[in-house]
């Protein structure tokens, strides 16, 4: 993981480094915790297909008709969160390797 922050390291001094290190592995961890966040939460959620139970028709339950109160929907909403802050920290990442910003 100290590979991954010392790429594209500054060089004009010890004070850009430190605060360059410090917010590179700080959106290392952020991301990491949310992509297994993310990962958790769809290994978790039920599929979508039905299987053999497609052939015999549909039936209303419960959850179809409340589906936006049920746990999947809201599992559902912070896979789709936990997957915005990953991809919001690794477009922040990337701009914190431009390394122009830290001559």
């Amino acid at each position: 993981m100290l590979n991954l922050t010392a790429l594209l390291a500054p060089t004009s001094g010890e004070a850009s480094y430190a605060l360059y290190f410090g917010l590179s592995l700080t959106m290392i961890i952020l991301m990491l915790v949310s992509a297994l966040a993310a990962i958790v939460l769809i290994l978790l959620q039920p599929s979508n297909s039905s299987g053999i139970d497609a052939l015999g028709g549909s039936s209303e339950t419960f959850f179809g008709k409340n589906k936006g109160k049920s746990i999947e929907a809201k599992m559902k909403k912070w896979t789709w969160i936990c997957l915005a802050v990953l991809l919001l920290f690794s477009v922040a990442f990337y701009i914190v390797q431009i390394e122009s910003l830290w001559a």
